[in-house]
């Protein structure tokens, strides 16, 4: 796919914004790695090859190393942002300087759409978790191009109403279970099917500090639920692999824990 892009941009280089005839090769490679991951994220599938290179050139790439932060809470909205490699923790931390992950953005995820519509800045902290590489789609520029694509615009609701949905059902786990349900809702949605006898194999994304952020606790007490269900033959542990030996029955857990 990539190299699709690449001999769209060599054909396209001559009009595009953002290049000239005297264009080096490695300036037409970034700009097709740019389009490519554009047209990836679901925000601009289907958009026409002339209005992406429009996006692209607007698009600013940045590279981070892991645990540098891409910007702080209140900081000046710049634009919203595309994952091109790499994750990203969107986080904030309370009074007590306790870190509440509020959602992990992976390769071809966007956030901070919202900024688009408000001059208040970012919302929470964004931090990359490993060595990532994102894009910026700079606020004024893209500005510009929803007033050309409303359709653009209604995708951006669909975003943040996604996102939405996302924080309401991690605000209904942190404040209506206990981390061994949490923990045991989290195994559950991810079984093919919840209730089959065969083991379920879960590849972890993230490090299980991370995963115990998501799920509003500290390492220690996550790594005691999951000791837990060792114990009960609920789940192994194996690597970066989780593997729900018997969903059913952890199934039965959820549901006794939910008072069902």
């Amino acid at each position: 796919m990539l190299s699709s892009a690449l001999a769209a941009a060599r054909v396209r280089r001559t009009t595009h914004p953002s290049m000239n005839t005297t264009a080096s090769p490695l300036a037409i490679l970034k700009l097709a790695a740019i389009v490519n991951t554009l047209r990836g994220c679901r925000l601009f599938a289907g958009l026409a090859p002339d209005d992406l290179d429009q996006v692209a050139a607007i698009t600013v790439v940045k590279p981070l190393e892991k645990d540098q932060y891409l910007f702080r809470e209140r900081d000046p909205a710049l634009g919203f942002y595309i994952v091109q490699k790499g994750a990203i923790n969107i986080h904030r931390v309370n009074a007590a300087g306790k870190e509440q992950i509020i959602h992990v953005f992976r390769a071809g995820e966007s956030f901070a759409e919202a900024t688009l519509a408000t001059d208040t800045g970012y919302p929470a902290d964004a931090r990359a978790l490993e060595s990532t590489q994102v894009l910026l789609i700079q606020k004024s520029g893209f500005l510009s191009v929803l007033r050309r694509h409303p359709d653009l615009a209604l995708r951006m609701l669909a975003s943040m109403s996604l996102h939405l949905r996302t924080l309401v059902g991690q605000l209904e786990d942190l404040t209506l279970k206990d981390v061994e349900t949490r923990l045991a809702n989290w195994l559950v949605k991810r079984c093919p099917d919840p209730n089959s006898t065969r083991p379920a194999p879960i590849t972890l994304a993230m490090t299980k500090r991370v995963l115990a952020a998501e799920l509003g606790t500290v390492s220690e007490t996550f790594s005691r639920t999951l000791a837990k269900f060792r114990e009960q033959k609920l789940v192994s542990v194996k690597g970066k692999v989780l593997t729900v030996l018997n969903p059913s029955g952890l199934s039965a857990l959820l549901r006794r824990n939910l008072g069902e």
